[in-house]
């Protein structure tokens, strides 16, 4: 079994990390760059960085802000937010981005997907998904930082999104974010169990053993968490202890 990765995230508004419950209620959670070192140095398998307001104000990704976090983390970097055209993809990674997430542009241009897949590769391009329940077992999918409900089943969408190309799914239950209560167990295994490509679990973590249940019985190959990291609730280093304890192969925060 591969290692379970666990993924610090950071959404950024403005020039600050943001964090707040179900994509609304904003709070301030410091210097995006200082985060970023801070997560490297404490044994965070990748990092996530969303610009959280580019595509609801119609721009990119702010390029300076990723360049810098590029130069304090030596580990995986993933960066998303306004990626609408191969342009946008080449100079995020441009400026040291590893792999790039779409969501918005995507769903309105599903083609994207494709072009960014044959150009930089499929493990290149995560394809991110903000759903919210709609009835039972049917979740929608919502774009432009969660503002927008599109009517399309985020079941079919990440079946579709991995035909295109998308090498990673990046998950977020809009009901459960923020809310420290747990992630949707339910439509992050319907979502594993019918994609081929790896996914990453968001939306909900409270504590360690909620990263566990995503990946024991949400069959998550990947735990995303913001809130309880910014808030120094628990370390990186906890959690991965915890999760290797429960059976879980994770990778050593110190490498030998």
């Amino acid at each position: 079994m591969l290692a379970r990765r666990v993924i610090p995230c950071l959404d950024i508004k403005d020039g600050r990390v943001v964090k707040g419950v179900g994509f609304e209620q904003l709070r301030d959670a410091g210097d995006p760059v200082e985060a970023a070192a801070f997560y490297n140095a404490e044994g965070g398998d990748e990092l996530v960085v969303l610009d959280i307001s580019a595509s609801h104000e119609g721009r990119a990704t702010t390029l300076e802000i990723i360049r810098r976090i590029a130069t304090e983390v030596f580990i995986p970097l993933t960066v998303g937010g306004g990626v609408s055209c191969h342009a946008d993809c080449h100079a995020l990674l441009r400026a040291g981005a590893d792999k790039v997430s779409v969501n918005s542009a995507a769903i309105a241009r599903p083609g994207l997907i494709g072009e960014l897949a044959r150009s930089f590769g499929s493990q290149c391009v995560v394809v991110a998904i903000d759903a919210k329940r709609k009835s039972a077992g049917r979740w929608e999918i919502h774009t432009h930082g969660g503002r927008r409900p599109t009517r399309l089943d985020a079941l079919a969408w990440a079946g579709r999104a991995v035909e295109l190309g998308a090498g990673e799914i990046l998950l977020t239950s809009m009901d459960a974010d923020g809310g420290k209560q747990g992630y949707d167990l339910e439509i992050t295994a319907a979502i594993a169990g019918a994609v081929p490509v790896p996914v990453i679990a968001s939306g909900g973590a409270g504590n360690a053993e909620h990263l566990y249940q995503a990946i024991d019985q949400g069959m998550a190959d990947a735990v995303l968490a913001a809130s309880i990291f910014h808030y120094r609730e628990t370390s990186i280093g906890a959690v991965k202890d915890y999760l290797s304890q429960r059976g879980l192969p994770i990778c050593p925060v110190h490498a030998d």
